[in-house]
């Protein structure tokens, strides 16, 4: 029998992490390294979910965000989970957005530790306090225009001494959108010239960031209406200095995508679509957890000498499987006498990350056509097919039993939603700012359809269709497509290739057809 060993409580630590801007891009090594070995991620709203991809299949995740117009966790509460989950012998990561230093809430939950003797490790990030107005094109300092510059909190304008403020060379203003008309009237009362040029910075370091360029004058009224937040302000002549290249134009340039997809498709299928220009929404629409009970996967282990075949049909089957292997203390020489089966290439790739090649990868990137080319007789066969616990396909196994194979199936692991929509995808459909909406899989279109009809309700709208019917709807291949039909009443763009590349393709195709 297989035991399962008692947690490691030597590497228990709390490691308190600035996520930065958003994008991985601009995440530090350090937190990248903390990230890929975390068990427990405490994460607020403005953590981009493209740091999800990071995670290890395992890591359990705990929202503690504010979404607009929503109660905040308490502070209190959070602390308590720090320390929860560090008495449970966890690698916890408290993920901030921007620098945890700068306006992060840092102080309460480093007391907490402290106080009872938490190991722990602050790791600092890219705070857009300076990265914004950089990114825009701006110089905070200048030689003649920019000599220092003052970075402060724009919740609560009453407090500051706006007269001094105003001698000032920059102003840098961090959450102070909503507060916009009174900071403009607060520098103007104090003799601000209304000619000082500002800018204001949404989204910064991200594909959808955006600047609106004026002065203390019209900025106001230039940015009337406008869903401002999260942004920068920045105040001062160095704005006069912003330097905007020139771009040449690609296929999805000025096209926003939201990208619903499982952790193992998002940083690839991300990286495709900006190649070609798009702006590109992040929503996990999978979050892939262990399975409820792991003890059919451990017997199955146990007794990997009576298989004939081992089949894996996706990534994250070939992560639980070995992640499981290991925890036995076993590797790939466990699997001596087996052979592989694989379906797509990238399952191939995440099983070649352990030293294994497959024996067989079917022709076509579809279990159904596993079963059409299987390099062997299947009757008689003994196979182990670990694979999703619930709602995967039940096609591939029910023809491999048809032919008189001998399956064996057991959860690896299972696909979950996630409790709640983004709040940065979900003020882009309400402002109608998405022009295609991608699918991979289908349950990435249940869960879709799932968490925009919860919000939609939660927030007052009784028809979530209304929200995306001037969406073109992109799917990955026919039985997604199928999905879309049944659960959104339409799909506009297929590929014909069942790869993300081949799906970026068919954007690219209709874009093109349509423009």
């Amino acid at each position: 029998m297989i035991t399962v060993p008692p947690p490691s409580f030597a590497a228990a630590k709390v490691y308190l992490v600035g996520a930065g801007l958003g994008p991985v891009a601009y995440l530090t090594q350090r937190a990248i390294a903390v990230l890929g070995r975390a068990e427990v991620v405490i994460y607020d709203a403005l953590v981009s979910q493209e740091l999800f991809d990071l995670l290890p299949p395992d890591c359990e995740r705990i929202f503690v965000g504010k979404r607009a117009g929503k109660p905040s966790t308490p502070q209190a509460k959070i602390n308590q989970l720090l320390l929860d989950h560090y008495r449970l012998g966890k690698r916890v990561v408290r993920l901030k957005s921007g620098d945890p230093w700068i306006f992060g809430r840092l102080l309460p939950e480093l007391a907490t530790l402290v106080a009872h003797h938490c190991s722990y490790e602050v790791i600092p990030g890219v705070s857009s306090a300076i990265a914004s107005a950089g990114l825009a094109g701006i110089p905070l300092t200048a030689k003649d225009t920019g000599t220092g510059f003052f970075v402060m909190d724009g919740h609560d304008p009453h407090g500051w001494p706006w007269p001094a403020l105003a001698q000032l060379p920059t102003l840098v203003i961090l959450m102070g959108t909503k507060n916009l008309p009174l900071v403009v009237d607060k520098l103007l009362q104090a003799s601000k010239s209304p000619g000082t040029p500002m800018a204001v910075i949404k989204n910064a370091g991200r594909p959808e960031q955006q600047t609106w360029g004026g002065t203390l004058a019209d900025m106001v009224e230039k940015t009337q209406g406008q869903s401002l937040a999260p942004a920068v302000i920045v105040i001062g002549d160095v704005v006069d200095q912003r330097i905007v290249p020139a771009l040449t134009p690609l296929p999805l340039a000025q096209k926003t995508i939201l990208v619903t997809r499982a952790a193992d498709q998002a940083s690839q299928f991300t990286e495709l679509l900006q190649q070609q220009g798009a702006n590109v929404l992040a929503m996990a629409a999978l979050e892939i957890v262990p399975p409820t009970d792991w003890q059919p996967l451990d017997q199955a282990i146990a007794k990997l000498g009576n298989f004939d075949w081992l089949i894996l049909t996706s990534a994250n089957g070939v992560e639980f499987f070995f992640q499981r292997l290991q925890h036995h203390g076993w590797d790939s020489r466990a699997l001596a006498g087996l052979k592989l089966a694989v379906v797509g290439q990238k399952t191939a790739q995440s099983l070649e990350k352990f030293g294994i090649k497959p024996d067989f990868i079917p022709p076509d990137f579809i279990a159904d056509a596993l079963v059409e080319h299987f390099p062997q007789p299947p009757a008689g066969l003994k196979i182990l097919f670990p694979r999703v616990e619930s709602g995967g396909r039940a096609q591939l196994v029910q023809e491999l039993r048809a032919k008189q194979a001998l399956v064996t199936e057991v959860p690896a692991y299972q696909s979950a939603c996630p409790a709640h929509m983004p709040e940065e995808v979900w003020q882009s459909i309400l402002n109608r700012n998405v022009d295609v909406i991608t699918f991979a899989s289908s349950k990435t279109v249940t869960h879709f359809r799932q968490l925009l009809a919860q919000t939609s309700q939660a927030d007052g709208y009784q028809d979530w269709r209304c929200l995306i019917n001037h969406c073109q709807i992109a799917s990955i291949g026919p039985q997604t497509s199928e999905r879309c039909l049944q659960e959104l009443g339409q799909v506009d763009i297929e590929a014909t290739e069942y790869t993300l590349e081949g799906l970026t393709g068919a954007i690219i195709d209709y874009v093109h057809q349509n423009s």
